[in-house]
Order: C-alpha cells, then sequence, then structure tokens
C-alpha cells in the first residue's frame, strides 16, 4: 500500500516530493511533485532510457522543452516525455509551478534527487560539481545532454 510522504528535498531553487516511490508500486510507478518558482529552470538537459516521464500541471505554469520543441503545461494540463528524448524545464511565467512527475516503469526514486541536492549544497552557493552531478545522473538511468 501507497502512503504520501511529506518529506520535500531541495535542490536550489527548485522543491521535490516523493509521492510514490518505487518500492511501495512494486516497481510500476514513481510519482514526483515538485515546485518551480518563477524564473527557476532546470538548465541541464538530459534524456532517460529505461522509462517515460509524464509530467502533470497543478498550479503555475512550467515550460518544458522536448527535443527542442516547448510545451506549456498548465494546471490539469499534461505531456509525456518519451525515452530517449532530451528535455529541460523552466518557469517562465509569472506564477510559481507545481506538477507532478509521473515515471513509468517506477526506476527513479527519491534518492536520486537527495543525491543531487546533496553535491547542490555542498556547493554552498556556488556553482555545484556538474561532474558529480553528471555521476549521480548516469547511476540513475539520466542522461545529461552535452
Amino acid at each position: 500500500m501507497s502512503t504520501i510522504t511529506h518529506e520535500e528535498i531541495i535542490i536550489g531553487e527548485l522543491a521535490v516530493r516523493p509521492r510514490v516511490e518505487p518500492e511501495e508500486s512494486g516497481g510500476s510507478v514513481a510519482i514526483h511533485e515538485f515546485d518551480v518558482p518563477v524564473g527557476a529552470e532546470l538548465p541541464l538537459a538530459h534524456s532517460h532510457d529505461a522509462y517515460e516521464e509524464t509530467i502533470y500541471g497543478l498550479a503555475g505554469t512550467v515550460t518544458f522543452t522536448i527535443e527542442g520543441k516547448a510545451a506549456a503545461i498548465g494546471p490539469g494540463e499534461s505531456v509525456c516525455i518519451p525515452r530517449g528524448a532530451a528535455h529541460s524545464f523552466a518557469n517562465e511565467g509569472k506564477v510559481d509551478a507545481t506538477a507532478l512527475a509521473i515515471v513509468t516503469p517506477g526506476i527513479l526514486g527519491g534518492d536520486y534527487f537527495r543525491e543531487v541536492a546533496a553535491i547542490v549544497d555542498a556547493a554552498a552557493g556556488g556553482p555545484p560539481d556538474l561532474a558529480a552531478i553528471g555521476e549521480v545522473m548516469r547511476r540513475h538511468g539520466l542522461t545529461p545532454v552535452p
């Protein structure tokens, strides 16, 4: 049985709240709620070959750039990021945004976000160690896009 966790993982300006961990679903799905404040972005484009990622908007608008095409996701809207598609996101709007990331199969758990948060925290406000982040990404099935 799945339970909602109240853990919040802070990565720079972003906040991630794991809602369903892979082990809770027998590996079928992982769900993470995330906040993207106005002006915040994930500048490191990446892809993942072992799972799809579906984004469902809850509040505000997050613009995902998938294979060079922009998709603005607002409340009640969704987009599926297919395996292997390079993508990143940003909040270019005027209000903070919240969305769900639904990972199928459920391979990507909260441990990934905790490890990246630790690297960002270790930078103490300076630029994080991108090589270390790339290593964590690859270990968790993400491929950084140069």
